[in-house]
C-alpha cells in the first residue's frame, strides 16, 4: 500500500512542483500570502477537499478537510508559506504546502478502508507574525488529534525540542533638556534603556545554561546634545522550558523597574508575542524517521539538540506534532540565507519537496493502520507535558 501511495505522490509530482516553483518566485510577506493561499486552495479545491478560506482575523489563513467515513482520527497537515524581507524564500516555506498536497492527495486516492479525517492547515506569518498563535487563541488547529509539517533543511531529521520565546518592547519616558546648559534638569530615557542592557548582561550569570537574552536599540532618543526624553529597546527572551521563562521574564522586569528607579524615569514593558517550547514525542519523530529511511532520503542524521524558535511550538503544547526535515542544501548551510534562496528550484529543492510528502504520507498510513500507535503517542504527549510542567 505504501508503494501505491509513493507511485501516486510520484504521478503528482510535476504539478506539485510547478505550484512549489510559483510560491517561490512569487514570494510574499507574513500576512500578506494571498498569491500562495489562492494557488494551494485551488488545488486542494480541484481534488475534492472542503476548502475556508480566511480564518478569523487573518485573510491568508485556510482550512481543508477531506472526510472518509465517519469518525477516525483527524490528522492534521500544518504548512507555512510566507517569505522574508529582502531575501524571499530563504527559509524553503515555498516548500511546505505543495509537499502537504502532494501528501494528502495521495492519501485520499490510495489509503486503508478506516475512517479518518484530513484537515490540512495553512498557517501565515510563521516568520515574526506568529501566524498560529492567532488562530489557537481564535479557536482553531485543535480540531486534530495529531499535527504534522515538513520543512527544507541541510539534513533530514527531526527536532528534540524548540526554544521558547518571548519578543518584549521596553519603552522609557524622561525628561528632555539642553544637555551642556542644564543637564541636570534632564531624566534620560536613554540611560534607562543602556541600564537596563547592563542589568540584561549581570542577569546572564544567574540563569540556566540554556536561557538566551537579546537586545537592541529600536529608538535613542535624538541628538547627542538633548538628554533623550524617550528610548525604545527591544528584547528576545528564550529558554527551551516555557515555565522557567516566565520566571526569567519576571527577573527581567525587576531589571526594567531598576534601570527606571535609577534613572527617575517611567517605563512600559509590551508582550509583543510568546512562543512556547516544543513537547518532543520521540515515538512520532522515530516513526517519521523510519519512512524517511525508507524512502531513502537524504543526508539523514540524529535529531537536532539546537533549535531556534518556532510559532509550531505553540501548536505542539496543544495536540503531540513533529516536523520532518529533509535535506535539499549543504550541511554547513543555514536557514535565512542565500544558500536555500540559491537551491529552492534546483533538483535538491524538488526532490525535498516530494521525499517529505513521502514521509509524510507514510507517517499517516502507519498511524491509520495501526490506531495503537496514535495511542501510544498521545500517551507519550500527555506524560512529556506533564514533566515540562516542572521546573
Amino acid at each position: 500500500m505504501k508503494n501505491k501511495i509513493f507511485s501516486k505522490i510520484d504521478q503528482l509530482a510535476p504539478e506539485i512542483l510547478e505550484i512549489s516553483d510559483y510560491i517561490f518566485d512569487n514570494p510574499e510577506l507574513a500576512f500578506q500570502e494571498y498569491k500562495a493561499v489562492d494557488v494551494l486552495t485551488a488545488y486542494l479545491q480541484k481534488n475534492s477537499f472542503t476548502v475556508d478560506k480566511g480564518l478569523g482575523s487573518l485573510p491568508t489563513a485556510f482550512r481543508a478537510v477531506y472526510q472518509h467515513g465517519s469518525g477516525g482520527p483527524s490528522i492534521g497537515l500544518l504548512c507555512e508559506y510566507d517569505a522574508l524581507a529582502e531575501l524571499g524564500h530563504g527559509c524553503a516555506h515555498h516548500m511546505q504546502g505543495p509537499s502537504i498536497l502532494a501528501a494528502a492527495t495521495a492519501l485520499k486516492a490510495d489509503l486503508v478502508d478506516k475512517p479518518f479525517q484530513l484537515v490540512i492547515y495553512g498557517t501565515p506569518a510563521e516568520e515574526g507574525g506568529g501566524g498560529k498563535i492567532i488562530m489557537l487563541k481564535e479557536g482553531y488547529l485543535k480540531d486534530i488529534d495529531i499535527a504534522l509539517m515538513m520543512h527544507g533543511g541541510p539534513a533530514t531529521q527531526t527536532d528534540k525540542k524548540s526554544l521558547a520565546a518571548t519578543s518584549v518592547k521596553v519603552t522609557f519616558y524622561g525628561h528632555s533638556a539642553h544637555a551642556a546648559l542644564k543637564p541636570e534638569s534632564g531624566r534620560s530615557a536613554l540611560d534607562a534603556l543602556l541600564l537596563t542592557f547592563q542589568g540584561v548582561e549581570f542577569l546572564r550569570e544567574h540563569v540556566l545554561e540554556d536561557t538566551r537574552m537579546h537586545y537592541t536599540v529600536v529608538e535613542a532618543g535624538g541628538p547627542c546634545n538633548v538628554v533623550p526624553a524617550k528610548a525604545v529597546g527591544s528584547f528576545s527572551l528564550r529558554s527551551y522550558n516555557s515555565l522557567y521563562l516566565k520566571a526569567v521574564e519576571e527577573r527581567f522586569k525587576k531589571v526594567v523597574m531598576g534601570a527606571a528607579m535609577m534613572t527617575e524615569t517611567t517605563y512600559e514593558i509590551e508582550t509583543e508575542k510568546t512562543l512556547e517550547s516544543k513537547i518532543p514525542v520521540y515515538k512520532l519523530n522515530d516513526l517519521l524517521m523510519a519512512n524517511a529511511q525508507l524512502v531513502d532520503a537524504p543526508s539523514i542524521r540524529p535529531a537536532r539538540e539546537k533549535t531556534g524558535s518556532t510559532d509550531f511550538g505553540n501548536v505542539m503544547n496543544i495536540v503531540p506534532g513533529s516536523c520532518i526535515r529533509v535535506a535539499f542544501v549543504d550541511e554547513d548551510a543555514s536557514s535565512h540565507s542565500l544558500d536555500f534562496v540559491k537551491e529552492g528550484k534546483t533538483q535538491n529543492g524538488h526532490n525535498a519537496v516530494i521525499t517529505a510528502a513521502k514521509i509524510l504520507a507514510g507517517t499517516v498510513y502507519d498511524i491509520l493502520a495501526k490506531p495503537e500507535l496514535l495511542t501510544e503517542i498521545k500517551q507519550e504527549f500527555c506524560q512529556r507535558r506533564k514533566e515540562m510542567s516542572k521546573i
